[in-house]
């Protein structure tokens, strides 16, 4: 496995363009001026995954009355995250990383413990970044219930 660098506060954040639920294409760029929770998850509809997805769902309002916009990014193919969004009413953009370059760039990439065995994956991870597009805060390995929560109160929401 190779060694990913994990990005830190202050970094420019990587820029991307994946597609969405619909094949559009999304990019970090399109959200420069607000400031965006990226956030990184292993599988849609998994139930870890969805608590997280559902979660942001239900704080969507409060993040954008704050002028915080919300991006989930998985290795999923465009045909799952739609299936996902559409299963769960998700309405803020899901984004389809084969291959998982981005998740690599990010630094949420790399060996986890799945059911007793060691493999490669995603690492949930979710970083904060500001309207000028540095990473106001990253962090790895969260765990899908009660981060939102969690996030908002870092946020001051």
């Amino acid at each position: 496995m190779t060694a990913l660098t994990k990005l830190s506060a202050g970094q420019q954040a990587p820029t991307f363009s994946l597609p969405d639920a619909s094949g559009k294409a999304v990019s970090l760029d399109d959200f420069r001026g607000r400031r965006v929770v990226v956030y990184f998850y292993p599988k849609a509809a998994t139930p870890g995954c969805t608590t997280e997805a559902c979660d942001f769902r239900d704080s969507l309002d409060a993040l954008n009355a704050a002028g915080v916009s919300v991006i989930g990014i998985s290795p999923d193919p465009v045909e799952d995250i739609k299936a996902f969004a559409d299963d769960f009413s998700l309405t803020f953009p899901l984004l389809a990383d084969d291959g998982a370059a981005v998740a690599k760039a990010w630094g949420a990439w790399g060996e986890k413990i799945v059911q007793g065995e060691v493999r490669e994956g995603i690492l949930r991870s979710t970083a904060v970044v500001s309207p000028s597009g540095e990473i106001e805060s990253i962090d790895y390995g969260v765990q899908a219930d009660g981060h939102v929560a969690a996030l908002r109160t870092k946020l001051g929401l």
